[in-house]
């Protein structure tokens, strides 16, 4: 009997929450500059590789199909402590056709 308590204790940590078109979600983390890099080349490999990427963590994932233009911004900030954000934006895929003109 406790095998199968064991189990059933072990199955939440397993599940994933996937996050959907309809719900917002934000999460920022801080990491060293190495992570950040790994971080951002599978990121560019999944960009590079088609329309759709997956982001995921232990505890939940991401999957988004993106469009284009992708928009990336670059904000230099040189005033008392510097620093630089690099922002990327990706559009959401839209499965939409234009209409037929007749």
């Amino acid at each position: 009997m406790s095998e199968t308590d064991d189990s059933a204790e072990s199955e939440p940590e397993d599940e994933h929450t996937t996050i959907r078109t309809g719900r917002e979600f934000e999460q920022e983390y801080r990491l060293d500059a190495s992570e950040a890099g790994a971080f951002l080349v599978a990121l560019g490999e999944q960009l590079q590789e088609g329309d759709e990427l997956t982001i995921a963590t232990d505890e939940w994932e991401l999957p988004f199909a993106f469009g284009e233009p992708v928009q990336l911004e670059l904000d230099f900030d040189g005033v008392g402590d510097p620093e630089l954000e690099i922002e990327l934006e990706l559009p959401g895929r839209t499965d939409e056709q234009a209409p037929s003109v007749e």
